[in-house]
């Protein structure tokens, strides 16, 4: 999980937060409210929001927005300006982090708009390296030379400060040279790079009577700048150096990453007859099958964080019109040139015209869809784009060989496979496929990482009927080890974060960052 704090900047003069389930029937849980700023169209909130983030759950928000009136704390005495839904993973997924939607709820009357951005705060994976010299520094021994070291200490919101960090002790020099060492990015500032980091310089005594020799103050921001006159410091008689290296930087937005998302759903007969209700892909007017709940479930949260929310989708073990060949990479939209949908719900419409016009056939095959998303994984290998492929299948695989040779390749690029096993088959081969607890090997080669998650869908469907329920639960489980996987390969090829915090905004500006 990933502490998000939430600055807003919207139109007008308080803000109201609420967190929302993914069930339709729950109510709104109360989470906070800004500031009032008075006499203003256009304020800029100061108050931040800190919420536990997580990639693979869909975390629903709702902002209202409210003109203060009087002191009293009941928004009903107060006019309504306006509201905004969005997930938070609208917000994180957005480009810089930064998401601006229209303002509603008032009838025949526009409201404005709200603008949301997002940076990690808090439980930080970002670490830095960091190398500290000194010259000249004040002499504080009658016999012999100092022995000075450092000591580190991150500014509270308060005003106090708190150490975090000490360096060793170097002996007899006025001209040290530190140690490198390495230190979590929230130990020093919690996350905000412009928060003050203060350090102090001592000399060194046996009985503990450390003697003062100076300090300067400084920011995450300006270390990050590395060895430069930036990063020279005054401290009585001494200068200081530093040296910051980014290369134990973990965290995947920093990468500037675009997802890729393709669907691959099971067209073999195995599934059954699709008019007849027995089917896995039977269409009841009332209820989604497994295919579509799976779907949803995973596409609707997947799809915040690619921009511009066009899925290739396809199927396979099919016979296609006119002459019923068979085919395992078919576009659902009947478009070779185009096989892109609209969002998930311009996928679900392809997937329900496809059952119309196709025979259902065999055999289960997915090396060819593997090896189709790898196509594309292979001619993007900076780390600006990512691949992940969800295939929807009922069946036993058929070349357990190929796939697996696919998979070993394919753990080379930046790309994940989430299987969802439905129905009721036996899964073992899937099983085999999910690298957790033995890694796939092809022809003696063991694969790079494990790029695969397997879930049997039967294993979420919830005892009392409730599908958002079930659908929450598979999402969570096969999107937790994306974050994970994308950052293997990233460490894998040597592709490292961006190293420039986002740049200071002058105050009465939008801060806009990205995570």
């Amino acid at each position: 999980t990933l502490p998000l704090c939430i600055s807003l900047s919207l139109l007008p003069l308080t803000l109201h937060l609420s967190t929302l389930s993914p069930s339709p029937l729950s109510f709104p849980l109360f989470f906070g409210r800004t500031e009032v700023i008075d006499n203003t169209l256009n304020p800029d909130f100061v108050r931040k929001y800190i919420l536990d983030y997580f990639f693979e759950e869909k975390q629903n928000l709702r902002f209202d927005l409210y003109d203060v009136d009087s002191k009293s704390p009941d928004l009903s005495k107060h006019d309504f300006l306006g509201q905004a839904f969005c997930t938070l993973g609208e917000i994180v997924g957005s480009p810089a982090s930064r998401l601006e939607k229209p303002l509603g709820g008032i009838a025949g009357k526009k409201c404005g708009s709200i603008i949301l951005s997002a940076e990690e705060l808090g439980n930080c994976r970002d670490s830095a390296t960091m190398q500290f010299c000194a010259n000249k520094l004040d002499k504080k021994d009658f016999f012999g030379k100092s022995d000075p070291f450092m000591v580190f200490y991150r500014s509270n919101e308060d005003g106090t400060f708190t150490i975090c960090h000490k360096t060793e002790v170097v002996k007899n020099t006025l001209n040290p040279v530190w140690q490198s060492f390495t230190i979590a990015v929230r130990a020093l500032c919690n996350g905000d790079f412009d928060r003050t980091i203060k350090i102090e310089v001592y000399d060194w005594d046996r009985d503990g009577s450390h003697d003062f020799i100076g300090e300067f103050t400084t920011s995450y921001r300006e270390l990050a700048r590395g060895q430069s006159q930036f990063n020279v410091y005054e401290v009585s008689v001494v200068t200081c150096t530093s040296l910051v290296d980014f290369s134990l930087s973990l965290l995947y937005p920093y990468f500037r990453t675009q997802i890729n998302f393709t669907v691959a759903i099971d067209f073999t007969a195995s599934n059954g007859n699709p008019s007849q209700s027995t089917s896995l892909h039977y269409m009841n007017p009332y209820q989604m099958n497994a295919y579509a709940m799976a779907l949803k479930a995973v596409g609707e949260i997947i799809q915040d964080y690619d921009s511009d929310k066009m899925f290739p989708a396809l199927g396979f073990g099919a016979k296609l019109p006119p002459d019923g060949r068979v085919s395992h990479e078919f576009p659902l939209n009947g478009d070779i040139e185009n096989p892109y949908c609209n969002g998930i719900d311009g996928i679900l419409e392809a997937y329900h015209e496809s059952l119309k016009s196709v025979q259902l056939y065999g055999p289960t095959n997915f090396a060819p869809i593997v090896n189709h998303v790898a196509s594309y994984a292979a001619a993007v290998q900076d780390g600006s784009q990512y691949f992940v492929l969800l295939i929807i299948t009922d069946g036993v695989i058929s070349d357990m060989a190929q796939t697996k040779e696919a998979i070993v390749n394919g753990a080379k690029l930046p790309m994940s496979i989430i299987i969802v096993g439905v129905g009721q088959a036996e899964f073992d081969a899937m099983v085999e496929l999910d690298g957790d607890d033995i890694r796939v090997s092809s022809r003696g080669k063991l694969a790079e990482r494990d790029i695969v998650q397997f879930v049997p869908f039967r294993d979420y469907m919830d005892r009392t009927g409730n599908h958002v329920l079930s659908m929450a639960r598979l999402a969570k489980d096969v999107l937790a080890e994306i974050p994970d996987q994308l950052i293997s390969y990233m460490k894998s090829r040597g592709v490292k974060p961006n190293p420039t915090p986002p740049a200071h905004t002058p105050p009465g500006h939008t801060h806009h960052t990205q995570i």
